[in-house]
């Protein structure tokens, strides 16, 4: 079947859409355990780059399994799918031109390697939201550790499923310990750069 599948090339390409936008388009991928802050981050991350007319748009894995993975069960070879199904839609918003961030809880190592040999390494930041296990149950901003907990969700990570921790995250923050603010502006501090076309 595969034999049959041919690439088509188009006149317009990421080239031309970065020119389009005078700003680079890559992935900002924010992992962390649930109610780590990923979102929140991704959000005023956001926020701040559409007043500066940076394009953007977040990717947040609540949302996509409400349709895109709404297939996809909790399980470690789902979760593997969902990630992969990301980064699929992902390298084809950067090759849009956009900036994606990408909010998900992503424990796996292999499958966060994966992502960034699909959108290829210079278009990758990882962002480790490093926030501990005990902030995050007293958070619980969905309850999702407390029906754990109950044994009423299975493969919770952080409680019955496992987290690997980045060991050499782009950025690693730590919401239990700095503000929002400072957060945001460190991350754009280390983005500057690399929205920088040749052209600009």
């Amino acid at each position: 079947m595969t034999k049959n599948i041919i690439s088509q090339h188009y006149q317009i390409n990421v080239q031309s859409r970065r020119k389009q936008n005078q700003h680079n388009s890559f992935l900002i991928w924010f992992t962390g355990l649930s109610g780590s802050g990923k979102s929140t981050i991704a959000n005023a991350l956001e926020y701040r780059l559409h007043k500066a007319g940076i394009k953007t748009y977040i990717l947040d894995g609540d949302n996509v399994r409400h349709g895109l993975n709404k297939d996809l069960t909790f399980s470690p070879q789902d979760r593997t799918e969902n990630i992969r199904r990301i980064a699929e839609v992902a390298s084809l918003m950067v090759d849009a031109g956009l900036v994606v961030l990408a909010a998900f809880v992503s424990p796996y190592k292999k499958d966060r390697d994966n992502i960034r040999s699909i959108v290829k390494d210079v278009n990758f930041v990882e962002v480790y939201v490093n926030t501990s296990i005990e902030e995050c149950e007293k958070r619980d901003v969905k309850g999702l550790y407390k029906k754990a907990r109950k044994g009423l969700i299975e493969n919770m990570t952080g409680i019955s499923a496992p987290y690997e921790a980045p060991t050499t995250p782009d950025i690693e923050v730590k919401t239990e310990e700095e503000s929002l603010d400072t957060i945001v502006n460190r991350i754009l501090e280390y983005i500057n750069p690399k929205l920088q076309t040749n052209e600009n």
